[in-house]
């Protein structure tokens, strides 16, 4: 009898396998106790729950799994705000704990010429999308500033403007301040088909739904999707999707750059992006400040800004931001806060686009904090000149108008006013047309000679 109970129970491995299937695996989930506006507040297992975490709330009936994320505690509560919309949550609908962070892609060079979601989802309708070997974190940190190489020489952008007077390198991030409906999609389009990168990676954050298909098919056109991979999350997806389209955005960007390659990376817009922290902060309860942003705001643009840039290794990220300026204000909290962090800013004015000239830089409000070191310093003399003649114009340029100027009064201003045509068509370019470096050095000195 004693050897019968030290014999070992033999159960076929077929059988075994069959009672482990039936087991059901445990979960972990809360419940929801109340939903205020775009929150969501969840009692339950807050020990398990993490800032950043994720949650799956289940609908009532058919409505299915609503992702959230974690984005505070108050209590014993957890607050979380959902990826999509809220039709079909209740009080004590079940929300489920998941293990993994709200944001990690894995990127793969099958990624190019995708459009993709804030989540990393295809929503071009052309299959799933491989996944590459590592996983990027969506908030991951900047490179350390000790590890990190120097920007690189001069990177041909095809925009001559941009080319000749703010010289833009590897590696650079530069903003583009502009108001509503002064083309800066099509300079956006421009950038992405004309520079000299490897990978253009664009993010097109809080856009209109009618924008996206205009500037894939109309402004960036095959030739330029080919190379690119483009996120989107349109005006009407809530907060959490238009902040994450910015993360995806730079992780999509930091894969190419770990491979070695040249990618230029576009955000359209980062003012979009604070809005939709803004909103996360509020509906998280912390207190506004300027214009009702909240810290949270002001702390995450240069986590976010900071990614862009050379990395450890060979590879680099140039970047450009745009800035929507409301009320064509330059010195509103976001556009200061941006100025500070990036390596230069190019400002488009609603004056020049109503003169018809595109794309509408103001060079002498722009500056490239490369500059003149990325110059070619055989022509820096003629930039400098160009810029002078410019500034001379604008001086004098409402007198000039009025006709209250009275030729031969000033060298300066009569060589100005001879010039300015030629200097307006220069700066103006076709969508259509692109300008290497070279070129548009070469073309400069054409016009405004060699300096004495």
């Amino acid at each position: 009898m004693a050897d019968d109970l030290h014999r070992p129970m033999r159960v076929p491995l077929g059988s075994a396998r069959a009672a482990l299937e039936r087991v059901e695996s445990l979960e972990t989930y809360g419940r929801v106790v109340a939903i205020r506006g775009l929150l969501v507040e969840v009692a339950g297992p807050v020990a398990a729950m993490r800032l950043g975490g994720r949650l799956d709330v289940e609908g009532a009936g058919r409505a299915g799994l609503v992702p959230c994320e974690i984005i505070g505690f108050q209590g014993d509560r957890a607050l979380a705000m959902p990826f999509g919309t809220l039709e079909g949550v209740r009080r004590g609908c079940p929300a489920y704990v998941r293990d993994e962070a709200a944001g990690a892609i894995r990127p793969s060079a099958a990624w190019l010429g995708r459009v993709i979601d804030a989540l990393g989802r295809p929503v071009d309708g052309l299959g799933p999308l491989p996944a590459g070997p590592a996983i990027y974190p969506l908030r991951a940190d900047p490179p350390p500033a000790h590890a990190r190489r120097r920007v690189g020489p001069p990177l041909d952008l095809g925009v001559r403007c941009i080319n000749t007077f703010l010289t833009m390198c590897a590696g650079q991030r530069m903003g583009i301040f502009a108001g509503s409906g002064v083309g800066k999609s099509v300079l956006l389009s421009m950038l992405a088909r004309y520079t000299a990168a490897d990978v253009a990676v664009i993010g097109l954050v809080g856009e209109r739904g009618r924008e996206v298909q205009e500037f894939l098919q109309d402004d960036l056109g095959q030739a330029g999707l080919a190379r690119s991979v483009v996120v989107v999350a349109t005006s009407d997806e809530p907060a959490l999707m238009r902040r994450n389209a910015a993360y995806v955005t730079l992780g999509v960007a930091e894969h190419f750059r770990d491979q070695g390659a040249k990618v230029l990376c576009m955000i359209d817009s980062i003012t979009r992006f604070a809005m939709a922290q803004r909103d996360i902060g509020l509906a998280a309860g912390e207190p506004p400040t300027a214009k009702g942003y909240t810290p949270t705001v002001f702390s995450e643009l240069p986590r976010l800004l900071e990614r862009a840039g050379p990395g450890v290794g060979e590879g680099t990220i140039s970047a450009l931001f745009t800035v929507l300026v409301e009320g064509d204000d330059h010195n509103e909290p976001v556009a200061d806060a941006v100025r500070g962090i990036l390596d230069g800013h190019i400002v488009m004015e609603r004056g020049i686009a109503e003169r018809g000239r595109y794309p509408a830089i103001n060079v002498l409000r722009s500056v490239s904090r490369t500059m003149p070191r990325a110059c070619d310093p055989a022509y820096l003399p003629v930039v400098r000149r160009a810029r002078r003649v410019l500034s001379t114009y604008a001086d004098m340029e409402e007198l000039i108008r009025l006709g209250a100027y009275r030729a031969g009064s000033s060298q300066e201003v009569d060589e100005a006013v001879a010039l300015m045509p030629d200097l307006e068509a220069f700066l103006g370019q076709g969508k259509e047309e692109a300008t290497s470096i070279g070129e548009g050095y070469a073309r400069l000195a054409q016009i405004v000679g060699s300096p004495e």
